[in-house]
């Protein structure tokens, strides 16, 4: 299933299962997770509120990532490719950016955008191993 700005699927897995099964599955399409980034744990610290469970990690395959700042430097500004896991009452719900969607001005360069493409369909491959 695809969201606006990304590829989404509901798992019946905890929420921590959700997060290894998803990190081990862009390790086989090539990506690291350069950052975890707890949002309900910064909510409660930053704002004192309460949130779900909510981690967004920040995916980059180094040779995608070469290839597309040697095409266009600006292009870091929407890396790395952002994959959330969050609890959905009781399944979780893991999503990953479309590169694709997210290109914008970038639209026009044939170098990013065949990166774009490439990246969409190992991540579609992540999302859909879950």
């Amino acid at each position: 299933m695809a969201t606006d700005l990304g590829i989404r699927t509901t798992v019946n897995l905890t929420y921590e299962q959700a997060i290894q099964k998803t990190t081990d599955a862009l390790k086989v399409e090539g990506f690291g997770v350069l950052t975890q980034i707890d949002a309900q744990a910064v909510l409660k610290q930053k704002l004192n509120v309460d949130f779900r469970r909510y981690m967004i990690l920040g995916a980059c395959n180094p040779a995608f990532a070469h290839r597309s700042l040697s095409a266009n430097l600006d292009v870091g500004l929407l890396l790395p490719c952002n994959v959330t896991v969050y609890e959905e009452g009781s399944d979780t719900v893991v999503t990953a950016v479309d590169p694709v969607a997210m290109l914008g001005s970038f639209r026009g360069d044939p170098v990013l955008y065949e990166v774009a493409a490439e990246v969409r369909t190992r991540l579609r491959r992540v999302i859909a191993s879950l």
